[in-house]
């Protein structure tokens, strides 16, 4: 008869306790199905006799498994823990399962952990803190177990204020030094609004442009669910009502393409939910203290993206060069040159669109003392890949160009053929698109000057159809 190993947890996001136990079984061999996991409190699914955990010593697994098991165990399945598992045990006989993309149990997992991402990003979005008796109290119902997770964003954001986030499952209040936890509240537990809140109405229903409004996509990035927590959304039905009216007033007044252009203008300003840059902010402040693969040993510094954080396209490199590894931005060496001249003379601004890279840090092999570039290995794109997808997510491009075979690899999940794919578009998961094109630097190293002009044509060609697709989509 096998023996089952029932481990229960302390709370549905305990991951240390989730890693001790699962490390010490995998050591001692014990599989999958021999495991019930369960939540303190909780029922298991399973019935199975009490056991010690065998004792063992660790063993190595890739930091990119460690990641996306923080994410996987904040989410609200109730098989997440064996899943988890699982795939712990393949990764103790191969370390490279977890970069298989096409295996059903890592699309599985990357996708509940894509969604905790995301309900963490809603959360740092849509959180509306209300004044009461000076202190500031916000209702949230998150959809998975992130409310931990989440804090620290709060706590860097809104350090000098004294606040408290109420949710279902649990509290968490701050008194400008210290964190704690409390039990789960109900939405009457928080108060229903305050004397700010008709300004930020006003100011909300002043900038509100009707000629750019699409449904679809607001209740995509902001549910319903959310809206009675959020001051302004009590206008979103009666704007949506007079949005065809208030837009043919707009026409026709005499200053229409003024005030359009001064709308504009103000709806760029205005960062989704509040916190777009804030959020922005702390990822970067996150990316430069990575550790997630071992290139951070070498290079100088993380490179992150840079750009408007509204942008209609992204272009994505493989990683930086020497000169940008010094530098700290992306695309400013030879290569970088010759990108600027092509998005010129495609008509494209840089300063309107994002550049980032799909590696972070500059990985390369030395002669003499020249820093020669050495390309990324697929383990490196995959721990990296963390960074850009939080980018995108935060971003939003309608477009997203793949500057070469790894920005492509990074992308899509699988290797590509820059031949085979260039020129038409590839649908990435969010429903937007990915636009293949030869990276600056291959330009450069074209074997003769007539190759060379070959290369540019063809990229410029590229960025010309990649400029009219993005204003066509944002028509």
């Amino acid at each position: 008869m096998i023996d089952v190993y029932r481990v229960t947890l302390s709370a549905p996001d305990d991951f240390d306790g989730w890693r001790e136990a699962a490390r010490d079984l995998a050591e001692a061999g014990v599989p999958a199905s021999a495991v019930v996991w369960q939540v303190e409190g909780g029922a298991a699914d399973l019935f199975g006799t009490d056991a010690t955990q065998p004792a063992a010593a660790s063993f190595p697994v890739p930091r990119s498994f460690v990641e996306l098991a923080g994410d996987v165990v904040c989410h609200a399945d109730p098989e997440r823990f064996a899943l988890l598992y699982a795939l712990l045990l393949r990764l103790r006989y191969d370390r490279h399962a977890l970069e298989d993309a096409a295996d059903t149990l890592v699309r599985r997992l990357q996708d509940l952990a894509k969604a905790v991402r995301r309900d963490v990003h809603k959360m740092h979005a849509f959180v509306r803190f209300r004044e009461l008796d000076g202190l500031f109290v916000a209702f949230f119902e998150p959809e998975h177990h992130i409310v931990r997770r989440a804090a620290g964003f709060f706590v860097d954001r809104f350090t000098n204020m004294v606040w408290s986030i109420l949710t279902p499952e649990l509290s968490i209040h701050w008194d400008g030094t210290n964190l704690s936890e409390g039990p789960g509240a109900a939405p009457a537990d928080a108060p229903a609004g305050d004397p700010l809140e008709e300004t930020w109405r006003t100011y909300y229903s002043s900038i509100f442009n009707p000629a750019r409004l699409k449904v679809g996509a607001m209740l995509k990035e902001m549910p319903k669910k959310y809206w009675r927590n959020m001051p302004e959304t009590s206008l979103v039905q009666p704007l949506i009502a007079t949005a065809r009216m208030r837009e043919l007033e707009m026409i026709d007044r005499s200053d229409a393409k003024e005030g359009l252009l001064h709308a504009l203008e103000a709806e760029r300003s205005i960062e989704p939910g509040g916190n777009l840059r804030a959020s922005w902010e702390a990822l970067l402040k996150d990316a430069r203290k990575c550790t997630r693969c071992e290139l951070y040993k070498f290079g100088t510094q993380t490179v992150f993206g840079e750009g408007p954080l509204d942008a209609s396209i992204m272009f994505v490199g493989e990683q930086p060069g020497d000169q940008e590894d010094l530098a700290g931005r992306p695309f400013v060496g030879p290569a970088g040159q010759l990108f600027d001249e092509a998005l010129e003379a495609a008509g494209i601004d840089r300063s309107a669109v994002y550049v980032t890279n799909a590696v972070k840090h500059f990985k390369f092999v030395m002669r003499g003392k020249r820093r020669i570039h050495n390309k990324p290995d697929a383990g490196e794109i995959s721990a990296c890949r963390w960074w850009l997808e939080h980018e995108r997510e935060l971003i939003r491009p309608p477009v997203t160009v793949a500057l070469g075979a790894t920005a492509a690899r990074s992308l899509v999940g699988k290797a590509v053929t820059i031949s085979k794919v260039r020129g038409e578009p590839l649908m990435l998961g969010d429903g937007s698109e990915c636009w293949v094109t030869a990276h600056p630097s291959s330009i450069l190293r074209a074997p003769d000057e007539a190759a060379r002009r070959e290369g540019r044509r063809l990229f410029l060609r590229d960025l010309k159809r990649i400029k009219a697709r993005a204003e066509e989509l944002a028509r």
